[in-house]
């Protein structure tokens, strides 16, 4: 673990300490720290802003019930609120059917267009944005999962298998056939665009 993880840990440890004291301001803190994303995650897996809005509530309400029983030994806290999510996106996704949005929303990106983009290439890029976006939605859950945690959220392959509790290769297996699925899909309408927005920086 690097210098950096380690001090992180330690700050975390120290705010869920609190929490488990009773100050409030520990549990203030550590909603303050992780909602944002957690919201994304949930947002980009449901795909519905209200639906979101609830997992991310319910999410943080269970943890904080059960914040004692967080290890930090075994999980960063992150790790361990993004299983908690998901596990809730995963009953109401099961449910629901999707309705088409922009690949930007689904992944938090914001693709700029060139300034003096023509509208014929606007349109392209609009178009291939739509291609994208119904690509993605055609992925089976596990799949989506998959992306979006490696993606949009950033995480390692370690991170991801145990959000999605399996081991690392299935999580490494799962990226790689989602980011084939995409591909296969998306030829050859929008594919430049798949690999500019899926480049992980």
């Amino acid at each position: 673990m690097t210098d950096k993880r380690l001090a992180m840990r330690e700050e975390i440890d120290a705010i869920v300490d609190r929490a488990l004291k009773g100050e409030q301001s520990g549990y203030a803190e550590l909603y303050d720290r992780f909602a944002a994303s957690l919201y994304r995650l949930c947002y980009s897996l449901l795909l519905n802003e209200q639906d979101a809005e609830d997992i991310l509530q319910e999410s943080f309400l269970y943890a904080f019930k059960n914040l004692q029983r967080f290890d930090s030994r075994k999980a960063s806290l992150k790790t361990w609120l993004y299983t908690i999510a998901i596990s809730r996106c995963r009953n109401t996704y099961r449910r629901k059917r999707f309705i088409t949005v922009d690949i930007t929303q689904w992944l938090g990106l914001e693709l700029k267009a060139p300034p003096a983009e023509a509208p014929e290439a606007a349109a392209i890029r609009r178009d291939a944005s739509e291609s994208i976006s119904s690509a993605l939605q055609d992925l089976s859950p596990r799949l989506r999962e998959a992306i979006v945690l490696r993606y949009g959220q950033g995480m390692t392959y370690r991170e991801i298998s145990e959000v999605m509790g399996c081991p690392q290769k299935t999580a490494e297996s799962r990226v790689r056939l989602g980011h084939e699925r995409l591909r296969q899909a998306l030829q050859p309408v929008g594919l430049g665009l798949l690999e500019e927005l899926l480049r992980v920086h």
